[in-house]
């Protein structure tokens, strides 16, 4: 009877370690901010190594979206919008809202 018990407590406790390491590498993904462009203040900038810059010219994504200088973007399907203030589009194509940090420099 010890030995089920003491089997039992080993797997209920390396199941929740192995989900607390699990959610330990969502959590750091899930922060880091990939390369994409993006309004911000009005301005779009666009963020490649962790570097940000003024997009000056219209981008091109891996799905075919294309992202102009004054926030427009154009899907692939021929679509238009216009970028908000806090959006962004990954280089996926992906139109996202990202979350700003106030102290983030630009």
């Amino acid at each position: 009877m010890k030995k089920i018990l003491v089997y039992a407590f080993a797997t209920v406790l390396s199941c929740s370690a192995m989900a607390q390491q699990k959610m330990a590498k969502m959590d750091s993904k899930s922060m880091k901010m990939g390369d994409c462009v993006m309004m911000h203040g009005g301005k779009m900038v666009c963020m490649m190594n962790g570097k940000s810059m003024p997009l000056t010219k219209t981008m091109t994504m891996k799905n075919g979206t294309m992202v102009m200088a004054d926030g427009t973007v154009k899907m692939k399907d021929g679509k238009s919008m216009m970028l908000k203030d806090g959006q962004s589009v990954m280089m996926s194509g992906k139109v996202d809202k990202m979350p700003m940090k106030d102290h983030m420099a630009m």
